[in-house]
């Protein structure tokens, strides 16, 4: 509990132990000194809600009149002032329990984004001159290194140069389980290093690494509101100033034209604004969104903000790229068929039985396909580099390159020792004038050609993750009307792989640019009403995240493209919390709407019953506070998701 949570506890508990005292008074001794219960009750009203009353006059200085503070002070001082002296004290009193119990609340629903918040590392043990000196993240520059020891925070971006050690990721991605990481491995900063000694070469400067992008992106998740939100500022605003008028109406009309009892009806006009107070929603809506950011943070589901969370709820069609979102995007060669030769597998083991002269036209082929993409940074490319080196035991020797070309989407073609080679789908190599067969073979096929002829093939496999079949089985089973997969790998590939997943709608060798139209296509089967959510590894889609109404992105442990892009960033590789991200955000909204209509309902039946005279003041607190406290509880429900 926070020392002003304290304080004012302390408060009320006073303000409580005086009104006590001050109802003994008044039925022991009340009617000998009729002056002093109006004392005793005006203490325990001061020192309960002094603050409310000081509140109010400085914000009626400043021209802010028409706040919950007026609201309260006019209704309690009116008490007072009409000889109510238990109802003035008990509505204050009761109010300050409410108003501390909002506060709590909202402690509790900061609590987990500041949990998160305390990834930021407070130094770093940088080497210079041969020594380890201790300075402040952002005095670090690229290529430097940095050294972390057992029990602290990584500060910073970087790659191991020595050591092995374990890694806590939990503050990131809301698992227990830790990594391993040795020499070579990229290490993000926030992770908390729990086994030996590292020394890191720092790759990102402090301001573009991932644990500052991170806290960009939290800090900054309260400013969006959602709709519900800016609804309830907009009736606040108008509310307030309407019910305050009707009070003085309620209060001076009915004796004017009637001739009634003044006394009566100044008390139904307090009691009609005790209950009028707009805390319940004012305090209960954003709160409840605030509980459902931090619940999803907690899962590792960071949302840039409650509109975003709001837009989750109305998921009609989720649109899923495959490499690296379905599947893990660990490319690997599984087949090198040289051109009239017979399939044959692809792993050094299984090459062992394979004559001299398969084995070496098989390696010659994969030669010129790594040497081809070795200008790409692409997955497939990348694991045609590594199985060259693995099998060839040799590096890429760049000076035998020249002339790349890299025809996106397609493929590329460069000059090796002078001689032009092309590899890539089967289209590149109709643009390229080579003649080849189409191979039938489940994965990702690179045709490659030499001179303008037919060399063979290599097939590159990719391994679905572990949940994938379970993500799309969530996905409808929490109510979205249809999972749509887009990727610009093979159709037999592709096919394969929805089957495998449960996915009926597959939309497979798609460019770029036929992604976007695909999108725009799917965005027209929406209701009014409904959302489109696209999920992919942000690293290439950005076009794609752009034009969705909800942009998730995949594995942003790492991915700074990720976080950029996306407007939800689920910080794992695990598709299943897709689902999960979608649930958090329905259950916050049930919630929101829950206390909206309770709160409004509860307070226009009292207004009523108020303004008719059938209900007191001790009923217009409950009216006020019971209600706020009641749905101040639920929304902090949300926490829990």
């Amino acid at each position: 509990m926070t020392k002003k949570l304290k304080k004012r506890l302390l408060r009320i508990i006073c303000g409580m132990l005086l009104f006590m005292a001050a109802i003994i008074w008044e039925r022991g001794w009340g009617a000998m000194y009729p002056n002093s219960v109006l004392f005793a009750f005006l203490a325990a009203f001061l020192v309960s809600g002094g603050d409310v009353v000081k509140k109010a006059a400085m914000n009626i200085v400043r021209g802010q009149i028409f706040d919950e503070n007026f609201l309260m002070t006019i209704a309690t001082v009116g008490a007072f002032l009409v000889g109510e002296y238990p109802e003035g004290a008990a509505v204050m009193l009761f109010y300050q329990v409410g108003e501390w119990f909002q506060s709590y609340a909202v402690n509790k629903s900061r609590k987990s984004i500041r949990e998160l918040m305390d990834i930021r590392p407070d130094y770093a043990n940088v080497v210079r001159d041969g020594e380890v000196v201790t300075v402040e993240p952002e005095a670090v520059s690229p290529g430097e290194r940095i050294v972390v020891k057992p029990g602290e925070r990584v500060p910073l971006d970087g790659v191991i140069e020595t050591g092995r050690t374990v890694l806590d990721t939990m503050a990131l991605t809301g698992e227990s389980l830790p990594r391993e990481a040795g020499e070579g491995d990229m290490v993000i900063s926030g992770c908390v290093n729990q086994l030996a000694v590292i020394e890191l070469r720092v790759t990102k400067e402090f301001g573009e690494s991932t644990v500052s992008k991170i806290l960009e992106l939290v800090e900054n998740a309260g400013s969006r509101k959602a709709e519900s939100e800016h609804f309830i500022s907009r009736f606040a605003r108008y509310y307030t100033p309407v019910v305050v008028c009707l009070a003085a109406l309620l209060a001076i009309l009915p004796p004017l034209v009637t001739g009634g009892d003044w006394y009566t009806w100044i008390y139904r006009a307090l009691s009609f604004l005790v209950v009028s107070c707009p805390c319940a929603l004012v305090i209960s809506i954003p709160l409840s969104f605030f509980g459902g950011l931090g619940g999803a943070s907690r899962s590792g589901i960071l949302i840039k903000g409650s509109n975003y969370l709001e837009a989750l709820s109305k998921t009609e069609i989720v649109v899923m790229d495959k490499t690296g979102t379905l599947t893990k995007g660990n490319f690997a060669v599984s087949r090198i068929v040289p051109a009239g030769k017979p399939e044959t597998q692809g792993t050094k083991s299984d090459d062992r039985a394979v004559e001299a002269d398969g084995e070496e036209a098989q390696n010659r082929l994969l030669e010129l396909a790594a040497y081809a993409e070795s200008g790409s940074n692409h997955p497939i490319s990348r694991s045609l580099q590594k199985a060259y080196e693995l099998r060839c035991g040799k590096e890429i020797d760049r000076s035998r390159i020249s002339e790349l070309e890299d025809a996106a989407g397609f493929g590329v073609s460069a000059l090796i020792d002078g001689k032009r080679v092309a590899a890539g789908n089967l289209r590149h190599m109709e643009q390229c004038g080579i003649t080849c067969p189409v191979a039938e073979a489940v994965g990702t096929v690179v045709y490659v050609g030499w001179e303008g002829t037919y060399m063979g093939y290599v097939v590159i496999a990719d391994e679905l993750k572990a949940d994938a079949r379970e993500a799309v089985a969530k996905l409808f089973a929490c109510g979205v009307r249809d999972v749509v997969m887009l990727t610009g790998d093979r159709k037999e590939t592709a096919e394969k792989v929805a089957e495998e997943i449960g996915i009926s709608h597959v939309c497979a060798e798609l460019l770029p640019g036929d992604k976007v139209e695909r999108m725009e296509e799917l965005m027209g089967k929406k209701s009014a009403g409904g959302r489109l959510v696209f999920v992919g590894d942000g690293m290439n889609d950005a076009p794609v995240l752009a034009r969705s109404d909800i942009g998730i992105a995949m594995g942003g442990l790492g991915s700074d493209a990720a976080i950029e892009a996306a407007d939800v960033v689920i910080m794992t590789d695990e598709p299943a919390k897709i689902a999960r991200a979608i649930e958090i955000s329905r259950r916050t909204l049930a919630i929101v709407r829950q206390n909206t209509l309770f709160a409004i309902g509860v307070k226009a039946a009292i207004l009523i019953l108020a303004a008719c005279g059938a209900a007191s003041m001790w009923a217009a607190v409950f009216g006020d506070v019971g209600v706020a406290v009641i749905a101040i509880l639920n929304a902090m429900r949300a926490l829990k998701a």
